[in-house]
């Protein structure tokens, strides 16, 4: 569950933002030691995104990260036939502008993943995939690396935008708003 300041799915995107910022500047590990000891830097990077003082870098800032990063797999690390995987699935058809967006089918939404990582995570989103492949985990959702989320959370965004869903709140009707919700569109 986000924090209580947290009310729809737009804000939602930047509190794990947020976290993903302070994982970055504090080269913490995972989101739990960056709420955890950073609680205020999470806050205070939220609020600003939140209420429109600071914006996030155009997401060409991540593909630049992408082309010089070390090359592995995004999920798992592995470096073995490494294929280039859609973070959001290219299928997604929120509208029939989806198959030709350039956010959705170009390198913005694209990181390198192994075959197996790849093929089982299909059509899932990211954190419905991290869900499934760590179910043993509570806060699977802040052990996420840091630029596979950051590229994530920039495409959802745009996703939401054009699904019109940036206000909602519980997408998947669970009574709750959580990452999940965040994931309930491609489907």
């Amino acid at each position: 569950m986000p924090d209580k300041e947290v009310e729809n799915i737009k804000e939602l995107i930047f509190y794990q933002y947020s976290k993903v910022i302070a994982k970055s500047t504090f080269e913490l590990p995972d989101g739990v030691e960056a709420k955890h000891h950073h609680y205020g830097f999470v806050k205070s990077n939220f609020r600003s995104l939140k209420y429109g003082n600071k914006t996030w870098s155009e997401i060409t800032r991540e593909d630049k990260q992408l082309v010089e990063s070390e090359k592995k797999c995004n999920y798992c690390s592995s470096n073995d036939e490494l294929q280039w995987e859609h973070i959001v699935p290219k299928s997604l058809q929120i509208k029939p502008e989806c198959s030709t967006c350039e956010k959705i089918q170009a390198i913005h939404n694209l990181v390198l993943a192994c075959p197996s990582c790849n093929s089982s995570k299909g059509t899932l989103g990211l954190y419905e995939y991290y869900k499934k492949i760590r179910p043993d985990t509570k806060k699977y959702y802040d052990i996420i690396p840091k630029l596979l989320e950051k590229k994530y959370l920039k495409t959802i965004y745009n996703c939401h935008v054009c699904a019109g869903t940036l206000d909602k709140f519980d997408l998947d009707g669970d009574d709750k708003l959580t990452v999940l919700d965040l994931d309930y569109i491609l489907h």
